[in-house]
Parts: structure tokens; sequence; C-alpha cells
């Protein structure tokens, strides 16, 4: 270990290099933030230690195959080295010092001069490029060589010297996930720059050159040749900004092209090898980052693609890198070399559309990992596999881009995604393979069924996530091996629907009876828009033109509403009071909240204009709207045999459209909830402007006030989410003041103690709490006991104290507050805006219990 450095020494003659088994960059706005705020903050005259940089001084044969720009400089006497610890930070070194140079050069005062004229200091830009950034070779200066940069085959290199440092005439450059990443910090620090040139100016940018080259200090560690410097990498990188699985893999199959003996594998094939896994990474990543405003999960590609070509297992939702790292050892090829672990606490990997009761459940055994000598060909096999898929993983969540596949296809699978494709989606990128040679109307069948399976099974019985799910994805690896047809899956997915139908119908009506308890009826059924955007679809298909967007209908905008209660929750306009009159307010609150009142909007609206009279609906838009509010716009009025009517219609398509039947008319009604409509009451006088003021208003219920009705929809809200799996209500701690729940993620941090009691006298030491004040104001929080703590939990809470600083204490520290939204008044919202309160509070719990999870992790 050599003494402390700063970046000006370490860059004396020296030419830098991240090697191929490195990732590219991966920093972020938050990493950034924190790099920049160093610099910022630190004192002119104060250093900064700044880590550990290791690095790995090329031989003479290594630094040859560097490329011939960089040859004419080692000849000159420079070194070579391969940066193995430390890269995230030296990138982002040089990107914010290529910023401050252009920044200068833009300067008023400074166009119009060469490099030669422009000082930072006491040292001019010519200086400064030619020390950090880039060198021509003389005379002639058409060899550019850069001082830092990526191994020529990396997509990142060329990206780092044309669109980052502006080396002219790049061409088309590919951009990849970790492009995009390097193309976010150039406009950070451009951004940052400018910004501190408007308050400090000139002498602010030049200060902060001289503590970005002279006062961050590293100690430099020199890895000797005969160092094993993969596992070195493997090691030192999982510090800081963790390693991926899908990186670690990389560094690891480029590791074992290095052990094979030459009558194994000899040097040309190595390289070959070498360049056939880096080529597979760079698509992989250029497929994840495609859409750069929604970059796919790279270790979620990764599972996938183990479920795909292994067996699959169920026991941790991270079996699959144990595996693979298993699989591809060092130890398979020979022993007496160091084994490096997996991370026994990395992190779970679950399909993004999927919950997380994926784990724990139907084990099964994980596929066998022999003892057997690893061939060169299992490798260049499972890394041309991971190259074919990658492109087809895309498709499936932008299938408008997959170019071998008709529009009726790509409808198909956009309904997938819309309802939530959860753990079908690696046998649906399998589909999509052309050397599978599926042809469109095995692929359609295949959808159809899929998507009818998860619409009864899931959305309407609510079967837990998991249900069936190591069955299909075994099926996955079966018709990826074609060793089962994707015919024989979508016979497997009817028959399994079929059985399933007449007790998800059950289920449905069960489930929804609770919601209309809680007075919410069809409006916190969560497939409502899915449901009315299918039937909205058919209609358009009927008319040939399409007018409600899935996007615009799934936007959640504050005080905005997309799906609208036609007959409003709280009727108050003499309009509806009218054409109601002969019901009870809580028969009108069912009415409101029954299927045939639902009506998906093509453009939101306030969530105020509810209120409006039918006749003002339509003259609002909906003449002018989607399909389903033509259709209603065309009704004189509206009343409860509207309502009625409807929502029978509805429920008869839902039976067309996922091919089941309903037991009888007796059961629709049920499930609507509105048959009193039909039972031949007598109708009230009719009210009018002369004698409304005489007409009293009954209150939904005269014996409660407005803080129980506030109680009474903050229960309902919750037992949605508990019917959802998203919380677990515990209702014998509820009382009017507070509603309180817990959540997997949490339950697995801090676990039912056995036999402990918290201050609360219960086995859970945490909770999350709504709170209803009297003054009509909600708020949520997370509590943590501090009273009989059990041993095995007290560190976990002292971290979560450390990090996030109690709120508040209660009396003798019996409970405490990490987080807590700040307050809302509630006491003139509509219902509406309080299930739309309810659900922004628990949004930021969630974004704070992802904060935590990842503290946690660190």
């Amino acid at each position: 270990m050599n003494e402390l450095q700063s970046l000006s020494q370490i860059f004396q003659n020296k030419i830098f290099r991240i090697p191929d088994y490195q990732r590219g960059y991966a920093w972020q706005s938050q990493q950034l933030r924190d790099f920049w705020e160093d610099i910022v903050n630190l004192q002119s005259d104060r250093y900064h230690y700044t880590g550990l940089l290791s690095l790995k001084k090329l031989n003479q044969e290594e630094s040859r195959k560097l490329g011939n720009d960089d040859l004419w400089l080692l000849q000159s006497g420079f070194k070579a080295y391969h940066i193995v610890d430390g890269q995230q930070r030296l990138t982002t070194f040089v990107i914010m010092l290529n910023e401050i140079i252009e920044f200068t050069c833009q300067l008023p005062d400074n166009i119009g001069k060469s490099y030669e004229e422009i000082y930072l200091g006491f040292e001019n830009i010519k200086d400064i490029k030619a020390k950090y950034i880039s060198r021509k070779r003389p005379p002639e200066d058409l060899v550019i060589t850069y001082m830092f940069g990526y191994e020529n085959d990396n997509p990142s290199a060329e990206y780092l010297k044309y669109k980052v440092l502006g080396q002219e005439y790049g061409g088309t450059i590919k951009e990849t996930y970790y492009t995009k990443n390097l193309k976010y910090a150039k406009e950070f620090f451009g951004n940052e720059l400018r910004a501190y040139y408007e308050k400090k100016g000139i002498e602010g940018i030049t200060d902060l050159y001289r503590k970005l080259t002279l006062k961050l200090m590293f100690n430099i560690h020199e890895i000797e040749d005969d160092y094993d410097v993969f596992v070195a990498f493997e090691t030192m990188n999982n510090r800081g900004k963790r390693l991926t699985n899908l990186e670690l893999l990389k560094n690891r199959l480029i590791y074992l092209t290095t052990l094979y003996s030459s009558d194994i594998l000899d040097g040309t094939d190595q390289i070959a090898l070498r360049e056939l896994i880096n080529k597979a990474w760079s698509e992989v990543y250029y497929q994840l980052g495609r859409n750069e405003n929604n970059l796919l999960s790279d270790d979620e590609f990764l599972r996938a693609h183990w479920i795909i070509y292994y067996s699959y297992s169920r026991k941790r939702g991270d079996d699959y890198i144990k595996f693979l790292l298993r699989k591809f050892s060092h130890k398979s090829i020979f022993e007496n070399i160091i084994e490096v672990n997996p991370d026994e606490d990395g992190p779970t990997v679950f399909m993004s559309d999927q919950q997380d009761d994926d784990d724990d459940i139907e084990v099964d055994s994980s596929p066998n990992v022999t003892d057997e000598f690893l061939q060169p060909k299992e490798i260049i096999d499972y890394v041309n596999s991971l190259n074919e898929t990658a492109e087809y993983w895309y498709y499936t969540f932008y299938p408008e881009k997959c170019p071998d596949i008709t529009e009726e296809e790509q409808v198909w699978i956009e309904k997938l995604n819309r309802i939530g494709i959860g753990y079908f989606r690696p046998i649906v990128a399998v589909s999509l393979i052309p050397r599978l040679e599926y042809s469109k109307y095995e692929r359609i069948a295949f959808y159809k069924a899929v998507e009818r399976f998860i619409f009864i099974t899931f959305r309407m019985a609510m079967y837990q996530s998991s249900y069936k799910s190591s069955d299909y994805y075994r099926k996955t690896h079966e018709v990826y091996m074609e060793n089962m047809s994707l015919s024989d899956v979508t016979e497997d997915l009817i028959n399994t629907t079929n059985e399933n139908a007449a007790d998800a119908v059950r289920v449905f009506v069960t489930r929804m009876n609770k919601r209309f308890i809680s007075q919410d009826g069809f409006y916190s059924w969560r497939e409502l828009r899915y449901f009315l955007y299918e039937y909205e679809y058919s209609l358009a298909s009927k008319y040939k033109l399409d007018k409600l967007s899935w996007a615009d209908l799934t936007k959640v905008v504050k005080d905005k509403i997309t799906v609208e209660h036609i007959l409003p929750q709280t009727p108050t306009k003499l309009y509806w009071r009218n054409n109601f009159r002969q019901f009870t307010p809580e028969e009108i609150k069912t009415l409101s909240a029954s299927l045939g009142n639902m009506l998906p909007l093509s453009q939101s609206i306030n969530s105020k204009l509810q209120n409006d009279s039918f006749d003002d609906k339509k003259a609002r838009g909906y003449s002018n709207g989607c399909h389903c509010e033509i259709e209603i716009s065309k009704e004189d009025s509206w009343d409860a045999k509207h309502i009625y009517d409807r929502g029978m219609k509805l429920l008869s398509f839902m039976e067309t459209r996922w091919d089941f039947k309903f037991e009888d008319t007796k059961q629709k009604e049920e499930l609507l909830h509105v048959s009193f409509v039909n039972d031949g009451r007598d109708m009230p006088p009719e009210i009018t402007e002369e004698n409304i003021s005489d007409i009293i208003i009954p209150s939904d219920d005269e014996n409660v006030d407005a803080r129980d009705h506030v109680t009474a929809l903050i229960m309902g809200w919750a037992g949605v989410k508990d019917e959802t799996g998203e919380i677990h209500l515990n209702p014998d701690c509820c009382t009017k003041l507070f509603t309180r729940f817990t959540t997997d993620v949490m339950s697995r941090i801090l676990p039912d103690a056995k036999d402990a009691r918290s201050g609360w006298g219960t086995r859970n030491h945490y909770f999350y709490e709504i709170v209803n004040e009297d003054e009509g104001k909600l708020y949520l929080k997370m509590a943590l006991s501090a009273e009989n703590i059990p041993e095995d939990l007290k560190a976990i809470c002292e971290i979560i104290s450390e990090h996030f600083p109690p709120r508040r204490r209660g009396k003798n520290w019996k409970w405490r507050v990490p987080f807590s939204t700040k307050r809302v008044d509630v006491s003139k919202s509509t219902d509406e805006e309080v299930i739309c309160i309810l659900n922004d509070l628990y949004t930021e719990a969630m974004q704070f219990e992802k904060q935590l999870v990842d503290v946690m992790k660190e």
C-alpha cells in the first residue's frame, strides 16, 4: 500500500483503461450528488480521503493489446494500468474535469482563444487536457490517445470519447444501459457548474479544479501479475454501489476463460470466447437500456433467463445467482483456487409484475450442480442463449418494437402488460424467439389463454400470485428446449382456468360483498380500469376507432379522476336527489358503487365536478368522449334502472370476453348489489325548487359523526389493501383514532418475536398507523416499540433509529416514530378525495420503506 496520492500525482505519465470484466458506469443521481457536495464543501486548505484505488500494471504484451492509438505514448515512457477497483470514482472525476474545461472555454472572455491562452489558476487548458483527458501524436496530430477510458471493444469506449469528452466525427454511437449514466453525469455536472458560476464566478470554478486535482487523496494498491485479479475484483467491487448479479457473472465467465490449459482452449479460442462474452453482454445491456425512460432490470432478466435455460427451483428468490456462480466456478475447471462465495445477503429478485409471495412456497429442489469438468462449450452455449434471449425479453415490454410479429400479437402482449404479466414474461419471451418457429396462430392462442388465466384466477379469484408459477416456469424451460410445444401449454392453461372458473366467480362475489360493506364497491376493485378498458376496446373494434388511451386512464394526478361515478357518491344537486328520491342514502351509496355506474373518461376531470347533473356531464364531454361515454350520452336520463341494466350488460360482456358463466341471474344481481331497484316501491313526490328547503337531507347514518365516517372509509380502504396482500390489517388493534397494519417487507426485517411482548402487548415490534384526529386531519406513521425487544432485534432497531432518528418519543421511551407524513385536512373532502389522500400517504410510506430496505442492505 503506497502513501496517499492526489489525482495530479496519480495521472503522472500513466494511461488508465477499464478492463472488459468491469461493469460500465453505474453512478446515478445520488452518487453524483454526494461526489459534488464533497468537492463543494471541502475547504480549500483541507484534504479529503477518497478511498482505495486498486490498479494492475500491464506488462509489455498486455500493453500492446490496448490499441494502435496508445502505442506511441507507451513508447514515450508512459505506463498502462487496468483499474480493478475505483473506476466509478475515476470516471466521475474525468467527466467533471472535462465539464470544467468545456465550461471555462465557453465563457465570453475565452471565446476565440486557443487552449494555450485559457487558464485555470496557473495552468493552461492545453496542459490540463494533455495530462488528464487526451493527447495528440505530433507532428500531424491525427492520432488521439485518451489518458483514461474503456478498452476498445466496450460500447462505452466510443460513447465516452465522442459524446462525453467531445471528440468530433463519431458517427453513429450505440447507446446502452451504461452510456445513459455517462450522459446523465455529463449533464449533471454541466448544470451544477453553471449554477455554481452564477454564485462564485471564475474564482469558484478555479477553486473546484484545484480541489478536484490536488485535494482528493487516494490509497494506491498495485496488484501484482501473479495475484488473482478477478477474485480481487469480485471481493473489492461488492463495496459501495454493489455489483449487480449480471455484472458479477460476466467477470466470472471472463475469468474462467483464462484458466483453461492450451490443449483445451488455445490462445486464439480464448480470445474468441472472451469476445463472445463481451458481445453477449453488450447486446444484453443494449436491450435493457433501449428505452432510456425505463431501464429494464438486469438482475430480473438474469433470473428470467435462468428459468428459461435451467430447471426452476423455488427456495429463495436469489437461488438463481447462487446456482450460476457454482455452475461457472473455477472449481469446475481445477481445484486449489480461492472461491469467492456469492453474497448470502444479496437482494432477492422477483418478476417486476409479481408479488413478493413468490418466495418460500412450493419448495422444489434446485437443479444440481455436478462436479463434472466444465467444458468451454457449456460456457459458449450459455452465453449464446443469453445473447439470443435478450432482444425478445425487451419485446415483451415493448411489443410494438418487434418487427417479427403481427399487429394482433402486439395487441395481446400489450393486454398482458396491462393486466400484469407476472411470471409468464419468460415464456412469452421464449414464444417470440424465431428459432423455435411458432406461428402467429399458436402465439395468439397462447397469449389469449394466459390473459384469461390471469383475469379469472388472479384478478377475480385473487389467488396467491405464486399459484402454479413453479409449474409454468418448468414448462417455460421445456418449451425453450423443444421438449414441449407452446400449444401444450395453451391447452393446460385453458383446462386449468376452466376448472377454476366456478370457484373464481364465487370468491369474486364474496370479496365484492366486502367492498360494498366498506361502501367502495366496484370502484375499489383493482382491475376495474382494465375491465372497463377492455369493454371500451370491444366498442372501438366495432367502430374501428380508438378513443381511450390506457396511459391516460391509469394516470394518477392529484384531485383528478379517470373513472367517474355517473351517479355521484354524495349527490347534492336537485337532479340527482329527484331521480333517486325513492332510495335511502345507504341505497344511493350502493347504487353509486355498482358496476353499471362506473364510466371510464377519455380525459381526466377535477373530482369536484362529479356532482354535476347528468345533462351537465353530457355537455361537459360525454358526447365527444370515448365510446363508453358516447354510449352513455345517448341516454335521456340516468336513474337506478339504468345502473341495473348497464351492470347486467357489463357482466354479460365479462362472460363473453373471458369465456365463463355466472350461475344465474341471481348470482349476477348478488354481485351488483342493486336488485332492490326492481322491488316496485312507491315514488315519493317530486322535489322542486320551491319545496327543496322543506326536504331534510338525511345523513348516511344519523348516528354516525364525520369522524366515524372517515374511520369507515379508512377501514374500507385498508380492507381492500389487505385483500390484495399489500398490507396486513390488524383489526383487533384498530379504533376510531387509529388503523394499524403491517407489511411483508417490514415483517422480514422485524419478524414477530416468539415470546417477548412489545409495548402494545403484541409479538410484532413495529406497525404502520393511520391516525384519524378529532380536527378532521389524517396522517400515517411507522411506530417502533422500545419495550421488551428481543436480543436478535435490538441491533436492527438501533440501525433504523440511527438512520431515521425518531421524530417523537413516547413517555418512558416506549415507542418511537422513525417516519411520519404531514397532517392532511380531510374535513371538507369528498369520499373519493379521502381515498386519494390515503393512497398518497401510503405511497409516501412505501417510499420510506424502500429507503429503509436499502439501508439494511448496506
